[in-house]
């Protein structure tokens, strides 16, 4: 696919870019530009390398070997060897190729490191690297090879090399070519590396960054559509939705709590189902767990989410680099491409996304449950015996929620030294940050197959009629919706999980009642 001109053009300056700049970058493709102010900062601090460079004492990254040989010095007639050795070796990954927009994610961040002026590149460095982005070039990056310390080495340098002119990178319309020749074809210059440079290029937490950042998009629309769904299993389950008024849920002051309880509360809101039983000889005093705790759930992950979003707003103002160079003119070694802070909160996150699922799942199977679903068929069958209805997509969620729980194991407990035991603690937040990328798809799949359980509930609830909200919702499954015989399900699930992945549910609904929490 060609890159995208709707997005309007970011600037990377010495300044941090942020969240919706990276997505729009990584997924939207838009287009970059270096401001002056990064070009200046980024040559000031490279006169300080260069001064170095002259000093016959040695200095790590710049005359030096790298990790276990830190103390080999190295004359300058070998550093530009140096640099594109230490590229080409750390250029080790293995296994599938990592997703287009991950890598465009770490690109982008790389660049804003770069343009701080901390690491002592060049400005034609990250002129390079806004060029590939502009260019719609993807270097090829595996996933396995991260130990997220000394930050995401293996990735960053596949990047590296490929902005060096080797290696293979998909172009603009996907093919796989190598990559001196897609940088010749857009008229990109190969980068010949001087002291420091391949160092620079490979020392971040880019791509655990970048991926947590992706994450927190596509959770800013799923925590919303799950808000969505349960109300609407609330709706069709006959519950109560006394629980979520606003002054009971203040008693608990918790942020998240408060945003979901509040969205199910106007999702079910002029609902005539939830209307039809309001009376006194209505015997619902309290639902079951996943239907009433609900909004403490959600909100929990909301708060979850809002931890992670701080963290990652610090390393988006971060500079990543070792050594690095300081404002005075200093260049220091330090421990700043450590991941543990990216690696705990994003075993959060897949911890916070495998209960959100678990939670959704039990108001699926209750839906289905003949003894719990107040009067509606069994697994919502049209013909109890002949059809099974939507009883083997409540196995699927339930295998999924079960997958879930095992990514939810923690990956930044472990650590595994490296390095000839320099490199002796390592976050594996590259690891957490795969995780969490296949939780978020298994949690998007379980809200989904709960949409399409709680639509065809409602419709099975005529001619009494869901709250607008609702039936706004439903409507983005219409043909799944109504009753009737058994079909070929798998579409159907696939459809609920596009309607829940794309948007549209979130969409439809906001378009019915106005903007959700």
């Amino acid at each position: 696919m060609s890159p995208a001109v709707s997005s309007p053009p970011i600037r990377i300056g010495t300044g941090p870019v942020t969240l919706t700049e990276v997505v729009a970058v990584a997924r939207g493709d838009a287009q970059v530009i270096l401001d002056d102010d990064a070009r200046a900062a980024m040559a000031a601090s490279r006169t300080v390398v260069e001064t170095l460079a002259d000093d016959p004492a040695p200095h790590y990254g710049v005359s030096t070997g790298f990790g276990a040989l830190a103390t080999t010095y190295i004359g300058p007639e070998r550093r530009a060897q140096l640099q594109l050795s230490l590229v080409r070796s750390h250029a080790a990954g293995s296994g599938p190729e990592t997703e287009r927009e991950v890598v465009r994610a770490l690109m982008l961040l790389r660049l804003s490191t770069l343009a701080t002026g901390r690491t002592g590149a060049r400005p034609v460095v990250a002129e390079t690297y806004a060029a590939m982005l502009n260019a719609g070039i993807t270097p090829i990056v595996r996933e396995y090879g991260s130990l997220g310390c000394s930050g995401d080495l293996a990735p960053l340098a596949h990047v590296a090399l490929a902005a060096c002119g080797e290696g293979d990178v998909r172009d603009a319309e996907g093919v796989v070519r190598p990559a001196g020749e897609a940088l010749a074809a857009a008229g990109i210059a190969p980068l010949a590396l001087r002291e420091k440079e391949g160092l620079a290029l490979i020392n971040g937490t880019d791509g655990m960054l970048g991926q947590l950042l992706l994450a927190l998009a596509d959770l800013d629309v799923l925590v919303t559509t799950a808000d969505v769904t349960a109300a609407m299993s609330v709706e069709a389950a006959l519950g109560t939705d006394a629980a979520f008024a606003a002054d009971l849920q203040s008693l608990r002051p918790h942020p998240g709590i408060a945003a979901s309880a509040r969205n199910m509360r106007r999702v079910m809101d002029g609902s005539a189902i939830m209307q039809s039983h309001r009376g006194p000889e209505c015997t619902r005093v309290q639902d079951a767990y996943s239907l009433r705790c609900a909004p403490q759930v959600h909100g929990a992950v909301r708060d979850t989410m809002a931890h992670a979003r701080a963290v990652a707003e610090r390393e988006l103002a971060s500079a990543i680099d070792n050594p690095v160079v300081t404002p005075d003119g200093r260049v220091e070694s330090n421990g700043s491409f450590h991941g543990a802070p990216i690696g705990y909160v994003l075993d959060f996150l897949a911890i916070a996304v495998a209960d959100l699922a678990s939670i959704a799942e039990r108001r699926i199977d209750r839906l289905l449950d003949r003894t719990r679903n107040q009067g509606l068929p069994p697994f919502l069958a049209h013909e109890t015996g002949v059809d099974s209805g939507l009883m083997i997509a409540q196995y699927t969620a339930a295998g999924i929620v079960s997958e879930l729980k095992r990514l939810a194991v923690p990956a930044s407990v472990d650590s595994i030294p490296s390095s000839a035991m320099q490199e002796d603690h390592v976050s594996m937040g590259w690891a957490a940050a795969r995780k969490l990328r296949t939780a978020l798809d298994g949690l998007t799949r379980v809200i989904g197959i709960e949409l399409l359980t709680a639509s065809r509930a409602l419709a099975l609830r005529a001619p009494l009629q869901p709250a607008v909200a609702t039936a706004a919702a439903t409507g983005t499954v219409a043909i799944a919706a109504h009753p009737g015989p058994d079909r070929y399900l798998a579409r159907d699930i696939e459809a609920a999980v596009q309607a829940v992945r794309s948007g549209q549910v979130r969409a439809a609904v906001t378009a019915a009642i106005g903007p959700l929490d």
